[in-house]
């Protein structure tokens, strides 16, 4: 158990400190704002307060976690061990900067609230975050900042014991459009192929023919082989589908389709099955849009939905979140960038959302991801190799530090054809890896 004492015990305090204790860590903590408690108190205890005293480590804080609103702040950085990390302590503190201010400014993405800057989907660009520019977006630094944290209590506290942790590993697959030409009904089919044929995309157009005749197999047919990939892991998955209406950004064969049905009853006897909410669905305030997705995956499974991501990876903080708690989803798995790969909110741990602008921490757990496929292709622009050498960096920055590795791939982008050849077998190595990492 460990001892955490302060003058005051704001819900910001509580909440990052039980994130580095409890969800990292995996160790209690209790609170205390009454000094001769902690005086007197023989476990592990942390100060955190403006007065240095025997007794305890030692962390004056900053006065973000006293705040109670959302202010535009630049946060101050700190010179420590070759890196720029922000908010800064002081020279009597175990470190120079406040790991728990810090960490709340990240993983609440408080930053996300204050800079207006977004792409032209509407997203957070990642350019604009301070992890990327202080070059520290590929490092789970609040799972790093865990660990000297538990180093200093090991020097202080040699008795203490800490439970083991172990590396864990999820592999996602978002079904945006489950066939690039089966069953996508009479008028969509001829309209795209008089586009293609106006276009004189003549590969294409015959391409399609050959498909719908069964000559050859639809590119983005590729379930056979992800299950093959999977098999003996499928607890380690999970499938997102998209069952919008029909728009700009959703193109997705219809939730009436009856060949899309019986994929998804398929899927869900294998793998846990979420909805993946619509570009439109992101974009109502009212979160409508998102409870009659939610239903619709609900009646084709005859089942509850319990995860979801985000289409586009479209968050709106916290308008996306409390549309997905009034939906009955506490789970989700949104949170990364499309423009970058890396740790979007510093961590490589599950976490619970924190309601800044009502002060509240949520049940909706969050997990994070680090490297996504169309990332690596179209952003990026990386070969197959380079695409593997980026996602094993990332993998070995997670595994050292226990937390719990996320990918996200397509249906598609595993045909090994056109600008995806090579990638089927950066998927392969990359889920070999990482189920015998997790299995270990």
């Amino acid at each position: 158990m460990i001892l955490f004492y302060s003058e005051k015990i704001t819900p910001r305090i509580e909440y990052i400190v039980k994130l580095y204790f409890e969800q990292i860590l995996q160790v209690k903590v209790l609170f205390t704002s009454d000094f001769m408690e902690f005086k007197n108190a023989e476990s592990a205890k942390i100060n955190y307060s403006g007065q240095p005293f025997k007794g305890g480590i030692y962390l004056k804080p900053h006065p973000l976690l006293f705040e109670s609103e959302i202010s535009v702040k630049k946060p101050e950085t700190v010179d420590y061990k070759n890196a720029q990390y922000f908010f800064p302590s002081s020279a009597d503190s175990f470190l120079p900067f406040d790991l728990f201010a810090a960490g709340f400014y990240l993983v609440t993405r408080y930053e996300e609230y204050i800079i207006a800057e977004r792409d032209h989907y509407g997203r957070f660009i990642a350019g604009e975050s301070i992890l990327f520019k202080n070059q520290l977006l590929k490092k789970p630094v609040i799972n790093l900042w865990a660990e000297m944290l538990a180093s200093e209590i090991s020097k202080t506290y040699p008795q203490f014991a800490w439970p083991e942790r172990k590396f864990s590993f999820l592999s996602t697959i978002d079904v945006d459009n489950a066939w690039a030409y089966r069953h996508k009904g009479f008028s969509r089919t001829t309209g795209a192929l008089t586009k293609s044929l106006l276009k004189g995309h003549l590969i294409e157009v015959f391409e399609r023919i050959a498909v719908l005749l069964r000559i050859k197999n639809d590119p983005y047919d590729n379930y056979s082989f992800i299950d093959s990939v999977f098999e003996g892991n499928e607890k380690l998955v999970r499938f997102f589908y998209l069952l919008g209406n029909y728009s700009r950004f959703d193109k997705n064969i219809s939730h009436r389709n009856l060949r899309y049905r019986q994929l998804i009853r398929k899927t869900k006897r294998h793998y846990l099955v979420g909805i993946h909410p619509s570009f439109a669905a992101a974009t109502d305030k009212r979160g409508k849009i998102l409870k009659e997705e939610k239903q619709r995956l609900a009646r084709i499974t005859g089942s509850s939905v319990e995860i979801s991501r985000q289409h586009y990876l479209k968050i709106e903080f916290p308008t996306t979140f409390r549309n997905l708690m009034k939906a009955g989803i506490f789970k989700d798995y949104s949170l990364g960038y499309a423009s970058a790969t890396g740790f979007r909110a510093g961590i490589c741990t599950p976490f619970y959302f924190y309601d800044l602008e009502r002060e509240k921490t949520t049940e909706l757990l969050q997990t994070p991801f680090q490297v996504m496929d169309v990332t690596l292709l179209h952003y990026l622009d990386l070969e197959p190799d380079q695409a593997w050498d980026e996602i094993l960096t990332l993998m070995d920055e997670v595994k050292n530090v226990n937390g719990t590795f996320v990918s996200v791939w397509h249906n598609e982008s595993v045909n090994d054809r056109g600008h995806w050849k090579g990638y089927r077998e950066v998927f392969e190595k990359m889920n070999q890896l990482g189920f015998r990492w997790a299995n270990e």
